[in-house]
């Protein structure tokens, strides 16, 4: 197949690809709760969800050396993997979804603030790593998300326009950075609401890929 020229899909992982957020929320509170930072979800999904590490360490961690941080924070996302091992669902209408792209030879990316062990942990766990044509970490660029240089490396790695591309993405760190990079952005609704997605600046959302209003967009948007 002959892939659609200047038209990308681009998701994010945790919380996109799967609901993962409530491990994550569980994984924060073991490690930071004892260090006088509790969260809970509202909280969570303000201060936490979509954002790098580094930036983490920065706000919580401020009395710590640049590596002290970043080995509290790896053992949080040692907690997480431990969490999510063989936990690891697709979110509602996801499998057809990629299916349909890579008929219609569409290429997809990957793009997350998560660390790569946890990326390559939950893709391998869904079974879809050899979807995407790349994974791009924000942790291993110069700006992660909100920044919109996670997306604008995705596009590049596959030649794609921005606004002939869609992404997806469900924390508002991850809706600013893919509206920055100039994409139309889906809202995944499972932590946050159609206001707040909207409000972040997606142009849609939605609480599953089989969303019927989704499909549609995707129909009209990839040519497929």
């Amino acid at each position: 197949m002959i892939e659609a020229i200047g038209r990308a899909l681009l998701f994010d992982i945790d919380g996109t690809l799967a609901n993962t957020d409530p491990l994550h929320l569980k994984a924060f509170n073991q490690i930071l709760g004892p260090r006088g930072h509790v969260f809970d979800h509202a909280r969570f999904s303000r201060e936490l969800q979509g954002f790098a590490n580094a930036s983490i360490g920065e706000r919580f961690l401020p009395d710590e050396t640049v590596e002290r941080r970043a080995a509290i924070l790896g053992e949080k996302e040692e907690v997480f993997r431990a969490l999510v091992a063989g936990q690891i669902e697709p979110l509602q209408g996801l499998m057809a979804l990629l299916d349909r792209a890579d008929a219609a030879g569409v290429p997809m990316v990957a793009v997350t603030n998560a660390p790569r062990l946890n990326a390559e942990l939950l893709l391998s766990g869904l079974g879809i790593t050899e979807r995407f044509k790349a994974i791009v970490i924000g942790d291993e660029l110069a700006h992660g998300k909100p920044h919109p240089l996670p997306y604008q490396e995705g596009l590049r790695f596959v030649g794609a326009s921005a606004a002939a591309s869609i992404a997806f993405e469900d924390s508002r760190s991850g809706v600013q950075s893919a509206a920055a990079a100039g994409i139309p952005t889906i809202g995944i609704r499972t932590s946050l609401s159609h206001a707040d997605l909207v409000g972040a600046g997606a142009v849609a959302s939605a609480s599953a890929f089989d969303d019927p209003d989704l499909l549609m967009r995707l129909a009209a948007a990839m040519a497929w």
